[in-house]
């Protein structure tokens, strides 16, 4: 069994900051990606960004220079931390994490709101 628990979800004014943090526990070989996606209301979850288990990253385009994507392997944790926040950053934030233990297989954390008011 794996869990993944994000915090660092919260409401902020355009311009701020928000730091995400998910934390992979349990039945873990190794991590080959981990990454964050998002669903606003009405639209589908697309990619935010996500980290390789290098360094390699990718970015969605709408957040290319504002948001960063970094790694603790140690901790199995991965980071988001966004910044110059915009109201269409809005959205339920979901961690997910491609693992292997059995097999290889991916998993998601339960989502954590990020609100950003104009």
């Amino acid at each position: 069994q794996v869990q993944l628990v994000e915090s660092g979800g919260g409401l902020v004014q355009a311009g701020g900051s928000l730091r995400l943090s998910c934390a992979a526990s349990g039945s873990i070989l190794s991590i080959n990606v981990m990454g964050w996606y998002r669903q606003a209301p009405g639209k589908q979850r697309e990619l935010v960004a996500r980290i390789f288990s290098g360094v390699t990253t990718n970015y969605a385009d709408s957040v290319k220079g504002r948001f960063t994507i970094s790694r603790d392997n140690a901790k199995n944790t991965v980071y988001l931390q966004m910044n110059s926040l915009k109201p269409e950053d809005t959205a339920v934030y979901y961690c997910n994490a491609r693992i292997t233990n059995s097999g290889r297989y991916d998993y998601w954390g339960q989502g954590t709101q990020v609100t950003v008011s104009s």
